[in-house]
């Protein structure tokens, strides 16, 4: 009886050992906050350049946006050149907020459908905004909804290629990786600013 008890006993310690080891890796692994920033930027910038390049080919934006009244910039206005850099500012806003859930994105095998649905979830159908495609879109605007649903070709996959790309750097950190999305980066960020300052014929 003796004998039983004290293995219990020494299973349980075990158990118990070998769960605080694993909760320390874990915290180990787990990024900080300013080299999850700077990846969230890169990551969300050059998918955002990606993605955006084949909607506005395939999706015709210019034509939408240079109607009377669309309620958008003209195609060639300056800030929407300058749309791209200025996503630095968002990938910020994202990584302050994955940065807080980073315990249950970062290190998990599907971690990654975790923030696509946190994207999709809060930052598309659940806005509290009425944008097109999200849910009071659907209900508040005028907009025909076949309108509304075409922008999911564009803004769902970004958010599963941001999220999977994140996810995918940040558990396998490598030095090809960076030097690849930084150069990436780098190409999205300066490609607006070169055109916005090249003259124009």
């Amino acid at each position: 009886m003796t004998v039983r008890i004290g293995a219990r006993c020494a299973g349980r310690l075990q158990s118990c050992h070998f769960q605080k080891n694993r909760s320390v890796a874990m915290q180990e692994m787990q990024p900080r906050f300013l080299p999850l920033a700077a990846k969230t930027v890169v990551c969300h910038t050059v998918t955002y350049f990606a993605m955006g390049a084949l909607a506005s080919h395939f999706l015709h934006y210019e034509q939408i946006f240079n109607q009377p009244n669309s309620g958008y910039r003209h195609f060639g206005d300056p800030l929407l050149i300058l749309g791209v850099p200025l996503q630095i500012f968002r990938g910020i806003l994202f990584a302050s907020i994955f940065y807080l859930f980073r315990e249950a994105l970062f290190g998990r095998p599907r971690g990654w459908l975790r923030m696509a649905w946190m994207l999709i979830g809060i930052g598309i159908l659940g806005t509290f905004a009425a944008p097109a495609g999200s849910f009071e879109g659907f209900i508040y605007t005028t907009m025909p909804i076949p309108f509304q649903l075409r922008g999911y070709l564009e803004i769902v996959p970004q958010a599963l290629l941001f999220s999977a790309l994140l996810c995918y750097w940040v558990n396998r950190p490598k030095k090809a990786l960076n030097w690849t999305l930084g150069s990436l980066y780098f190409i999205c960020f300066a490609l607006p600013i070169v055109g916005l300052l090249a003259p124009r014929r």
